[in-house]
């Protein structure tokens, strides 16, 4: 899996830090930081569900 994110689309909501705050941070102003482009299996699941819920879908993955 690899990820990629728009930060120009990012809202700061934080759905994807919340589910996977091994792959997601944000900064001080709430833009997503993403900190593993290609996250171990163990991370999938979360990872997907993040993307699913972003509301700005600013998370890109591809398998």
């Amino acid at each position: 899996m690899q990820i990629s994110t728009d930060i120009d689309k990012c809202i700061g909501a934080g759905q994807c830090l919340m589910l996977a705050p091994d792959v997601f941070d944000q900064g001080d102003d709430g833009i997503v930081i993403l900190l593993e482009k290609s996250p171990a299996d163990e991370f999938h699941k979360d990872v997907r569900e993040a993307a699913s819920l972003c509301p700005s879908r600013s998370i890109r993955l591809e398998e």
